[in-house]
């Protein structure tokens, strides 16, 4: 396959699927909205929706966006709780082969999102080798290589697990914690520094520099936080919001 920077229209067919997604979860209740992940994670990926930073915020029509933010009105509002008692082992082994086709969460998503992807001989193509990465986060394209420069592409997660924690993930099973480290929906391959910028943070502390991609990060954000049954904070929801009162 060929590598590629995403166009701003693709940007917003990414918006248009994922918005009438998250509109008809939200309509349906939460329960209904669990179920939408995987084609919202699908949709995500079949638009690769990224573009050069200094763009705007991303574009949609003026019903998508008022479809994320119906979703966004239906998450609780409240105040971080402590993150006493977090650890990454509370989501479970990392990148645990929770689809059980035989390679784990991480080469999964290295081969979701790379292209002119090869694999290590002898692993029966589940070890992603080589690689290039259309990164979202910057709007630069990456060259993966596995070995001494592997972390050049890290594997994020869209709500970081330590703020999941905080907001509602110590009151949901631990067999739903792993899925939530592990679902693609929350998962996206990016370039290595700046996922380690992003570190645990909420989107009132950090956002993609790559501007043509926030609105679709802070949908995915949304998506993921209502698939869950977590909250938000006030500036977390009011930085969402905000993005998302851009995107036309």
């Amino acid at each position: 396959m060929i590598g590629m920077i995403i166009s701003r229209s693709a940007a917003t067919k990414s918006l248009t699927v994922l918005a009438g997604l998250l509109l008809a979860g939200s309509l349906a209740g939460c329960d209904a909205a669990a179920h939408v992940g995987a084609k919202v994670a699908d949709a995500v990926h079949s638009a690769a929706a990224s573009q050069a930073p200094g763009a705007g915020a991303g574009t949609a029509h003026p019903g998508e966006a008022a479809a994320a933010v119906a979703q966004l009105a239906s998450i609780p509002v409240k105040g971080k709780a402590p993150k006493t008692g977090y650890s990454r082992g509370q989501f479970g082994p990392a990148w645990s082969d929770v689809d059980h086709n035989g390679c784990d969460t991480r080469n999964d998503m290295l081969r979701r999102d790379l292209t002119d992807v090869t694999t290590k001989p002898g692993t029966r193509d589940c070890v992603i080798a080589s690689g290039k990465l259309a990164d979202k986060y910057t709007g630069k394209t990456i060259t993966f290589t596995r070995g001494e420069n592997s972390a050049d592409v890290q594997i994020d997660h869209i709500i970081p697990l330590s703020l999941a924690w905080q907001t509602g993930a110590q009151q949901i099973s631990a067999g739903q914690r792993l899925q939530l480290a592990n679902d693609p929906l929350n998962l996206m391959s990016a370039d290595g520094p700046a996922n380690q910028q992003k570190s645990d943070s909420s989107a009132d502390a950090w956002l993609p520099a790559n501007k043509g991609f926030r609105c679709e990060y802070v949908a995915r954000q949304t998506a993921v936080k209502a698939k869950y049954k977590l909250w938000m904070t006030r500036p977390e929801h009011d930085a969402i919001a905000g993005i998302l009162a851009t995107c036309k």
